[in-house]
């Protein structure tokens, strides 16, 4: 069976030569990555009041987030606090939802944070940032800050071409 060349590379072309497709070496660096990386791996969607409100679809999740578990045994409409978000398994610990160990006592279960809603954020200087820049850029792209004008861009002289 002959394939005519030109239409096989054409389909399969990538678009970055220096990135990988394979899965192998991306499961290696999935599981091998450092803990600045992880955190951005560790990225929960936001719920849709905080969405319309900030602009943003997801954020890295965080200790003192408020969630809400939307996959697995434990999905259900009660919201919990992060207790504590480990980075080194790829999983947060919240407030309410614990299970009785063999020796009786209560130990955590351990939730990945996509299958999480981040209901409430902790919002410290850093992240007020990062929304606002996150969402700034967002709108950008969509377009809806397009024909608005400022006080700054109304006061610069109009460029003819």
């Amino acid at each position: 069976m002959i394939r005519d060349m030109n239409t096989t590379r054409a389909a399969n072309m990538k678009l970055n030569k220096f990135v990988t497709s394979s899965r192998r070496k991306n499961r290696k660096r999935h599981f091998q990555a450092p803990s600045h990386i992880r955190r951005r791996l560790m990225s929960a969607p936001l719920s849709k009041e905080l969405r319309q409100k900030y602009n943003v679809r997801s954020m890295p999740i965080r200790k003192d987030d408020e969630v809400q578990v939307v996959r697995g045994h434990f999905k259900g409409n009660q919201v919990g606090k992060v207790v504590q978000a480990y980075r080194k398994k790829f999983v947060v610990y919240i407030e309410k939802i614990q299970r009785e160990n063999a020796n009786g006592t209560n130990v955590y279960v351990g939730i990945h944070p996509s299958k999480c809603l981040i209901v409430k954020l902790k919002l410290d200087k850093d992240r007020k940032a990062i929304l606002e820049r996150r969402g700034k850029g967002r709108l950008a792209a969509l377009g809806k800050d397009k024909g608005k004008y400022t006080e700054e861009t109304a006061a610069q002289p109009m460029e003819t071409a």
